[in-house]
């Protein structure tokens, strides 16, 4: 049969017409099921470009063994072989990615180390307090690149072109005090699957208690829940559906690195979950260098050990529509070669960056009686490390007429590690004393030594944070006396004799610890100040140099200059 060309073009409108009326009738999308968001995360890397020692209790074994775990090769053979399971997985951070660093990152302004964060693919970090050693300019190169840094010997000296992070710092809580804006954006929305998902970091909110107070002139450090908080209703009208926290602020607890859903956490990071909006459902932290993964008023709330130890493996099961999170899986993975194959352009990189830092790294400088010297603490808070660290500090200083020094336990950053020989090279020595603070003396009353000593129990969190000392000092302390009276009446002697109050010291530390840093205000009040501008890091090789019987087993043990009677 034919037809005629009217009548086709009849049948071709009354087609097209019926084929309207059905997209009409049909739904514009069709539903989705659920969504899977794959996320990993690290936390406090601290410039760890090489493994280092990790301990731990494999799974189904009590017993407790080190290995040497982390590496940024493995890190990204561990990622990419996470990517081949999900292409769209979201790699972040919780903070201290650099700062407090190893020689072999350190001595390039660890840059080397933000290089290898960008190769691994980091979507965004929070900011931590180690970000801000250099001062708020140095970071803003790191984010941005560029070579202007107050650090002209080691920036832009590994590469010519240092082009900064190709992730993105965020923390909602750091302003400039003058204008109230944020020094680095607050949040970030990242589209994964067809969801929002929006990335809001903080940093905890006593920064300057554990920062120089010169790194953060200017700067204010908010409530760490209500500034997130704050910052919901604008990432939600950007579109963001569902939330994930980035927060350098961390807690303990006595359960296993990979217990699911532990409910033991303790710390401060426990009170600012509890006061988050309901909507966040997972909170990545950092800062305490613990790995947990446990609930919080039904939140899940992470972290990752630090130093590239482990990595947090997330899995969120979300609703596209209403961006409602019906579940999450976590685990934390240990990060050993023989689980993953090293990535080979990765370690291409780091053996490039070793052969450029090694000649200086290998450097030896002095030679001690040991193959280490430990910074554990024995039960009455005193490490042989310690010990040697502050008498260093007051030998230097001995032209000023110092009698006493002090040292912060959190700066001492890994046991004094020997080679053959008990030969140490300046790479050893860098990486106990990896922040490159300068010596201040300065002058104190007798008075406010003893509070300066009480000072160590009257923290946040009730946590004893012991003061290494020198030889001059000694001291005893009794755990029943109530906090603020635990030393034992008479028993504060510099150089044997009794402490007056109303005597004048004069003592040495370091200007972290000099200006007040980690909860120690009775020292900025110190007056007759003077910044040496001498390294402790100069000050301990030069110790080293002149003491070569440092490690011998008479000098190991901790020579009772803290005793604890109870």
């Amino acid at each position: 049969m034919t037809v005629s060309r009217p009548v086709r073009a009849g049948l071709t409108a009354l087609a097209a017409s019926l084929m309207l009326a059905s997209c009409a009738s049909a739904p514009a999308t069709q539903p989705r099921g659920p969504i899977e968001l794959n996320l990993v995360a690290i936390n406090d890397f601290h410039g760890n470009l090489e493994p280092s020692k990790y301990t731990w209790a494999p799974a189904g074994s009590d017993k407790k063994e080190t290995i040497q775990a982390g590496g940024i090769d493995v890190l990204k053979g561990a990622l990419d072989a996470f990517r081949k399971e999900d292409k769209d997985l979201l790699f972040v951070a919780a903070g201290d990615l650099v700062g407090a660093s190893p020689a072999m990152s350190s001595m390039f302004a660890d840059e080397p180390s933000i290089e290898a964060m960008n190769r691994m693919g980091l979507v965004a970090s929070s900011l931590g307090n180690h970000e801000f050693d250099q001062g708020s300019k140095e970071l803003l190169r790191q984010q941005h690149g560029g070579c202007d840094s107050p650090r002209p010997g080691k920036a832009c000296q590994l590469s010519k072109d240092f082009r900064g992070a190709g992730f993105t710092y965020l923390a909602t809580n750091v302003v400039d005090a003058q204008t109230g804006k944020n020094l680095v954006p607050g949040w970030r929305i990242v589209d994964v699957k067809g969801v929002k998902v929006g990335l809001v970091g903080a940093v905890l909110k006593d920064t300057p208690s554990v920062a120089v107070a010169s790194a953060i002139k200017g700067l204010s450090f908010l409530d760490e829940a209500e500034s997130i908080n704050k910052a919901l209703p604008e990432m939600r009208a950007q579109g963001a559906q569902v939330f994930v926290v980035l927060i350098h602020e961390g807690g303990h607890t006595g359960e296993a690195y990979d217990k699911t859903y532990c409910d033991g956490l303790q710390g401060p990071i426990v009170g600012i979950v509890k006061k988050l909006d309901p909507a966040i459902r997972l909170v990545i932290t950092g800062h305490s260098h613990k790995g947990y993964l446990c609930k919080v008023d039904g939140r899940v709330v992470t972290q990752a050990d630090a130093a590239g130890h482990l990595l947090s493996r997330i899995r969120m099961t979300v609703d596209p529509a209403s961006g409602r999170v019906d579940d999450i899986q976590v685990r934390n993975v240990v990060m050993t070669p023989s689980a993953f194959t090293p990535d080979a352009q990765m370690a291409a990189y780091l053996r490039e960056v070793r052969a450029r830092s090694t000649a200086e790294l290998a450097r030896p400088i002095a030679r001690i009686a040991a193959s280490s010297v430990p910074r554990k603490e024995s039960e009455s808070g005193e490490s042989p490390l310690g010990d040697v660290i502050a008498d260093a500090a007051v030998a230097a200083m001995r032209e000023h007429g110092v009698q006493l020094g002090f040292m912060n336990p959190g700066g001492i950053r890994k046991d004094l590690e020997a080679g053959e020989g008990g030969v140490v090279s300046f790479g050893q020595a860098q990486a106990v004393l990896p922040f490159g603070n300068t010596l201040v003396v300065l002058d104190i009353s007798g008075a406010q030594l003893r509070t300066l000593l009480e000072q160590q129990w009257d923290r946040p969190g009730n946590e004893r944070y012991t003061l290494q000392v020198s030889s001059a000092l000694s001291y005893a302390w009794d755990s029943t006396r109530p906090v603020g009276q635990r030393l034992v009446p008479g028993s504060l002697k510099v150089d044997g004799k009794p402490v007056g109050d109303s005597q004048t010291y004069r003592i040495v530390a370091n200007n972290f610890l000099a200006d007040g840093g980690d909860n120690f205000p009775v020292l900025a009040k110190g007056v007759n100040r003077q910044d040496t501008g001498m390294r402790d890091l100069d000050a301990l090789i030069a110790y080293l140099k002149q003491n070569p019987g440092i490690g011998a087993s008479s000098l190991t043990a901790p020579q009772a200059r803290i005793n604890k009677v109870r």
